[in-house]
């Protein structure tokens, strides 16, 4: 059984948290941005924040692509972003230029492409955004 949008942002959540993201926030949490952009979960962490953006379907995957803040990156939320789905989703060759790639895998989420150690999440010359915070 596939899991839910909502189920999805909650796992992110937790896993914001769970990876040093001590401020997170899913889906349920509203707040007005210039571009109209709604994070799926969202942390911040010393100076960086992670974007995680939930994909159930290809469709839904499609249609992000023709988002304001997708097209014009530096509109966008999150230092760091990442798409999280269920395998055969959202894959590797999928992935805009600096978004890296979260699987779920029997309830747990497994990092597949471009989480950054942790040295990494600070140093403004690793981060693939300058996010519109």
């Amino acid at each position: 059984m596939s899991l839910t949008h909502s189920e999805l942002c909650m796992l992110a959540c937790k896993f914001l948290r769970n990876n040093g993201f001590k401020v997170a926030f899913h889906d349920r949490f509203r707040a007005w941005t210039p571009c109209g952009e709604q994070a799926d979960a969202i942390g911040s962490r010393n100076g960086a924040s992670c974007l995680i953006e939930a994909k159930c379907s290809r469709t839904d995957l499609m249609a992000d692509k023709k988002k304001l803040f997708r097209i014009m990156p530096e509109k966008g939320m999150g230092d760091w972003r990442f798409f999280l789905s269920e395998p055969g989703i959202v894959e590797i060759n999928d992935l805009p230029e600096g978004w890296g790639l979260l699987h779920v895998v029997n309830g747990r989420i497994k990092k597949v492409h471009g989480w950054p150690g942790n040295g990494q999440w600070v140093n403004e010359a690793c981060k693939p955004f300058r996010a519109n915070k």
